[in-house]
């Protein structure tokens, strides 16, 4: 007779716990052990939430290697059936071999769940017949419960579900992280003194009005927002290190339709256009997939958002200027190309306009779909395709964390016909889809791959681009850690080529995220180590830093409405000379729609209690010791850029944190 020591750890989740008999087996290379009624002698508080309870199975001869093992739980009679999480199985055996099983698994049934062991095995790895069976099982019940649906035409497919408790277990959120969504989502006009104002359908007749609004939730950046909105070097930062950094680009040559000249541009020819763009001094921001979206209709009345150009001259101090902008892409008499040496109001409402057109451009393309909707599909095609004991599978798992439901919720009560921004922004409702179809045709993987991305928009040396200094950064300790796990695992090319399950799931990703679209230049399969390590560093930057730095800051930088207004209810002037304070109160949003506005920006920059950062794994899925050194080594390095950037933001007036590992969230989680 030989010993197996076991040791079955349960999450320290809330709810985690159970009390009914749990039951193990264990399936080695040269048998397998009776199914044991784990009884010990912490009896009935065995596996109570946070509980590491020990246990002997017996078995009349050695069964070799571990490859598995069999968990079930039984209720007891008059007793519930309850859910239970454990977290880990570790099983010594008689040989002195140490096995571990890691499960992070809700076990909610009476039915058998396998568990491999820990060591990550590829497919072409998984020699043993009954590992091979275990992993086809596994992979034929995840087609099942990862179900591709269609939410709208053209746009990336998210998860089929019926509601947020109808997604699989490990999927959704817990206890303590719907608890404080929940909280914040009901009671978000309250918590920000708003209540009384959510239905006012008034307009807004001064600033003052809005200041009292403002002022009773703040950070030290909404503080500085609504000081210096209005001035042209803070409308310039905010391309560079507010939440849509990701637009602007270098101009060597003005767009035919956007007919800027020197004149306007520059008083007293002290310089030309020709000239500043040879030295690299002049940048432009085109919101032209604005254009021609149908716009929303609000409290009645009709909506307005622009397409606008913006031309942008880096000064000899280092400050990046607005010279000119145009609200519509079609040049004519009514279409006025708007300069700083105007009056006061025509430039402010042009820049209000700006603004405006740069909230909905973010919100949809910046935010939702370039993080939320692809990282639901990295999500989906992950799970449904790769099992748990697949390397790819331990490295990604911790970035899809919350995301499913996450979406889901954000389908629910922002994007629906009767959601929040449907009903709020300008380009809510009918023009949304359009817009979002548009941004997918467009996209490119370029574009996702921030190193590829600032030297295709030429913006490499601009100065003081911290979104792109942090970001550069990250990505380069990303690509790091990716290339050392995944070049432990794959040898050479042909070991990444003949992998069925990671082919799979790229070619999911091409299928059902970029709608089989060879144009976006994303990839369809892998042919080496190299572009497969580039698109994984790329899935986890999108899931942690990329959606901070579109996320983080939204209620800092929109929380002062006229910065960002969701909509804009008069049309632009047509004709210079016509503005007034009074017109720009009288365009700017409703009260009501500003405080929706105001709500939802608070919630979407809210963190949750049970976050996660970056590089942070409170479930221990690699075993073996190159990878765990390898994750000791990502975290230090990303300890360092924190360090970093903390000692960087001491000397500015506006610090930028969204892309520092110690506020950046391991998964799009909120």
């Amino acid at each position: 007779m030989v010993s197996y020591k076991v040791k079955v750890s349960t999450s320290n989740l809330a709810g985690s716990t159970t009390f009914n008999n749990v039951f193990i087996k264990l399936v080695g290379t040269d048998g397998e052990s009776e199914r044991k009624w784990l009884m010990g002698i912490k009896g009935a508080s065995s596996f109570m939430q946070g509980m590491v309870s020990s246990f002997t199975v017996c078995c009349p001869v050695s069964i070799g290697k571990l490859i598995l093992i069999e968990l079930d739980k039984q209720r007891l009679p008059l007793f519930p059936e309850d859910n239970w999480f454990p977290a880990k199985v570790e099983v010594q055996s008689p040989e002195g071999h140490t096995y571990n099983f890691p499960i992070y698994r809700w076990i909610t049934d009476s039915e058998v769940h396998r568990f491999r062991e820990g060591t990550a095995l590829r497919v072409c790895d998984d020699s043993h017949h009954l590992g091979r069976y275990s992993r086809q099982q596994e992979l034929s019940q995840r087609e099942k419960d990862y179900r591709w649906d269609v939410y709208e035409v053209g746009i990336p497919h998210c998860i089929k579900a019926e509601s947020p408790l109808s997604l699989p277990c490990e999927v959704r959120f817990s206890f303590t992280k719907t608890t404080e969504f929940l909280f914040t989502a009901t009671t978000g006009l309250t918590e920000l003194q708003l209540k009384g104002l959510s239905n006012c359908k008034k307009k807004w007749t001064d600033i003052d009005g809005i200041n009292r609004v403002f002022c009773c939730k703040r950070t030290d950046i909404s503080d500085y927002v609504q000081e210096h909105w209005k001035e042209d070097a803070f409308f310039g930062y905010q391309y560079l290190n507010g939440v849509n950094p990701i637009l602007i680009r270098r101009c060597s040559a003005l767009p035919d339709n956007f007919p800027v000249t020197d004149d306007m541009v520059f008083l007293r020819g002290q310089c030309s256009l020709a000239d500043e763009m040879k030295k690299g001094n002049i940048f432009l921001c085109d919101y032209k997939c604005l254009d021609g979206v149908k716009t929303n209709t609000i409290n009645g009345k009709k909506q307005y958002m622009m397409a606008p150009l913006v031309l942008l001259h880096k000064t000899p101090d280092n400050k990046l200027m607005p010279v000119a902008i145009q609200l519509k892409q079609t040049p004519a008499e009514d279409n006025p190309i708007f300069l700083p040496t105007d009056s006061e109001y025509d430039w402010l409402t042009a820049k209000i306009f700006v603004r405006s057109a740069d909230f909905n451009e973010h919100q949809l393309n910046v935010h939702l779909l370039r993080t939320h909707l692809l990282a639901e599909v990295f999500a989906v095609s992950l799970l449904r395709n790769v099992p748990m004991v697949h390397p790819l599978y331990k490295l990604l798992v911790p970035h899809t964390r919350y995301t499913l439901q996450i979406n889901y919720l954000a389908r629910l009560v922002l994007i629906s016909k009767t959601g929040v921004f449907t009903q709020f922004a300008a380009s809510g409702g009918e023009g949304m889809i359009a817009f979002l179809q548009r941004s997918l045709s467009s996209m490119t993987y370029t574009s996702l791959c921030i190193p590829d991305d600032i030297a295709e928009r030429g913006v490499e040396d601009v100065p003081n681009f911290y979104y792109r200094d942090d970001g550069l950064k990250l990505w380069d300790i990303i690509h790091r850690f990716v290339q050392g796990v995944l070049g432990f695992y794959y040898k050479n090319d042909a070991e990444v080529q003949k992998d069925s399950e990671v082919q799979k799931w790229i070619s999911d990703i091409f299928e059902h995220g970029f709608l089989s679209q060879a144009c976006t230049g994303i990839p369809q399969s892998f042919t080496t180590v190299a572009e497969m390590v580039k698109f994984v560093t790329m899935v986890i930057f999108i899931c942690s830093g990329q959606h901070s730095a579109v996320n983080t800051g939204q209620y800092d930088y929109g929380g002062w409405m006229p910065n960002t207004p969701i909509s804009l209810q008069l049309p632009p002037p047509t004709t210079k000379g016509t503005t007034s304070e009074a017109t720009m109160l009288q365009t700017f949003p409703d009260v009501n729609t500003t405080v929706q506005g105001m709500s939802t920006m608070w919630l979407l920059s809210k963190q949750s209690s049970d976050f996660v950062a970056l590089g942070q794994y409170p479930e221990d899925h690699f075993s073996e010791e190159i990878p765990c050194k390898l994750i000791k080594n990502f975290q230090g390095e990303l300890e360092v850029l924190s360090a970093v950037i903390k000692a960087r933001n001491k000397s500015l007036d506006v610090r930028y944190t969204y892309m520092d590992p110690a506020v950046v969230e391991n998964s799009v989680a909120i």
